[in-house]
């Protein structure tokens, strides 16, 4: 479960991971925070560990007021190639239980998704943990 004001750039190659592929986006990622005020800051590597990992809740830049505390994903459907469609499903939760949820689904020849979600954050999180799914079923 990632935080869901992560906005996760680019893959953290060397991240102090005991099994990146298990982490929430299916490996470690940089990336900033997008809470109100704290777009411009800088993230220490144990900051970063709790944006990847989600309910940083002893992380001074949550914001009290929230519509959820974390984001999970999950491949539920990887069609034939031929189809070129694989469907994620997401769940954003506030105190361990689910607020919304539903399903993207991605061309992963190109990234595209057929219907967006609204949040950014939640679509970012949603291709990044698309990439890591592809270059796994690439390996």
């Amino acid at each position: 479960m990632a935080c869901p004001f992560f906005m996760p750039t680019e893959r953290l190659e060397g991240g102090n991971w005991p099994h990146p592929s298990r982490l929430p986006l299916g490996s470690g990622w940089n990336g900033h925070c997008t809470a109100a005020g704290q777009e411009s800051a800088s993230l220490s590597h144990s900051e970063l560990e709790s944006c990847n990992l989600g309910y940083a809740a002893k992380c001074s830049r949550l914001p009290q007021d929230r519509p959820w505390d974390s984001v999970r994903f999950a491949v539920i459907a990887s069609t034939d190639p031929s189809h070129q469609t694989i469907r994620l499903r997401y769940v954003c939760e506030r105190d361990h239980r689910p607020v919304e949820h539903g399903s993207l689904e991605f061309d992963p020849a190109t990234s595209n998704c057929q219907q967006p979600h609204v949040n950014p954050q939640v679509q970012r999180m949603a291709e990044c943990f698309l990439r890591s799914y592809v270059e796994k079923k690439r390996q």
